[in-house]
């Protein structure tokens, strides 16, 4: 019996040894366990950490770059055709050829896809100011919209006296002119291309410094909008004056049966006045062969619009002057010679043809006035053309 109960004391004694150690196991364990999670959640934090700082790293570089690169890619304003019909300013820095290759583009296509108002070109070849700016002012007040004013002078007038608000800003880029000389013809052309890069422009008037207005500016807008031809005086004159300038040597390109004399105070549509800008096969004849007593003013556009365009044209002037005191030059008129009949034998003392019909309504204006007309022009006009009505 002793023996046995030191058996089990024995038994008993091992077992609680053994627990004991199993215990001591199982705390070492837990904080072994404990341990290792512990380090690999410091472990797991730190590497979130860089992950989630490189990430803002990386995001702020990339809008940093795309900030900064932004404007490179930025598309360009948009060029519509309010830009392309925006009134170009009469000063440029173009040269000749630059303005007239400029000049004689044009759409092909008529329909305009826009409302369109038809404006009157009124285009003035004067040595200095314009004499008659007062009259011309009390012309065009009132009628914004419906014209343009350009003024070829000589390039040395400094515009000393003062300007007329009218004309105010309206002289084109000039060159010198003689008269009689091809270089007139250039100063044409000059003020043409100008007046034709505003697409508004429907027809050309070219007028001197000595130019009136027969008409108020409703009766001459009318009729020159409405008018289906051209206004270019065009006539065969025989003798020394006339058919006499002619040169063989502008042979084949221009023939005697094909030369003509007239007037250089012109009135044209826009599809003339861009043949005239891009004519490079008949002025250049005048330019070289047309001199001394030739006078290209009187010929050239009579030659040229007979050739090209007969059709199209009245073969008169709409400028009324007076060459029956003989000479180089018309008349001139001073201040007692403007008289209501004198007027009044201007506005309708001729008979012509307009749009196919029977007229008396000839000339729309007038020269060559002296400046002391000026008062008794003032004067007249309100009654006799109109003006204000």
């Amino acid at each position: 019996m002793k023996g046995q109960t030191q058996n089990q004391n024995l038994v008993t004694t091992f077992t609680k040894l053994f627990n004991a150690q199993l215990q001591l196991i199982n705390v070492l364990s837990f904080f072994f366990l404990f341990g290792c999670g512990l380090a690999t959640g410091v472990i797991l934090s730190s590497y979130l950490n860089n992950i989630s700082f490189n990430l803002q790293v990386s995001h702020f570089s990339f809008s940093t770059t795309t900030t900064t690169a932004s404007p490179t890619f930025k598309l360009p304003p948009r060029v519509g055709l309010k830009e392309y019909l925006k009134v170009p300013d009469v000063k440029h820095d173009m040269d000749e050829k630059e303005l007239l290759w400029r000049a004689s583009v044009t759409p092909n296509i008529r329909e305009f896809p826009f409302d369109r108002v038809p404006k009157v070109a009124f285009m003035f070849l004067t040595k200095g100011p314009v004499l008659m700016a007062p009259l011309w002012e009390k012309f065009f007040k009132g009628h914004d919209g419906l014209y343009s004013i350009y003024v070829h002078s000589s390039p040395s007038y400094n515009e000393s006296e003062p300007e007329s608000p009218v004309f105010h800003g309206r002289r084109i880029p000039s060159k010198e002119v003689q008269w009689g000389n091809a270089n007139m013809i250039e100063a044409e052309r000059r003020l043409l291309a100008n007046a034709l890069l505003d697409i508004a422009n429907q027809r050309f008037v070219l007028l001197s410094e000595s130019c009136i207005p027969l008409f108020n500016f409703s009766t001459v807008y009318t009729y020159l909008t409405n008018s289906t031809e051209s206004h270019v005086e065009s006539y065969v004159l025989e003798g020394p004056v006339g058919n006499g300038r002619y040169s063989p040597r502008m042979r084949p390109g221009i023939k005697i049966d094909q030369w003509r004399k007239g007037s250089q105070w012109f009135e044209i549509d826009r599809d003339l006045a861009i043949e005239i800008v891009s004519d490079r096969k008949y002025f250049p004849l005048f330019q070289k062969y047309c001199t001394g007593q030739c006078y290209a003013d009187e010929h050239y556009l009579p030659t040229f619009v007979t050739m090209k365009h007969s059709k199209r044209n009245s073969n008169r002037t709409l400028t009324w002057v007076d060459w029956s005191r003989g000479g180089p030059h018309p008349a001139k008129f001073l201040r007692t010679e403007v008289t209501i009949e004198f007027l009044e034998r201007m506005r309708s003392g001729s008979k012509c043809v307009y749009n196919g019909n029977h007229t008396n309504t000839c000339f729309l204006f007038a020269r060559k006035f002296w400046p002391n007309a000026l008062d008794r022009l003032l004067r007249f006009a309100p009654k006799i053309m109109h003006f204000n009505s």
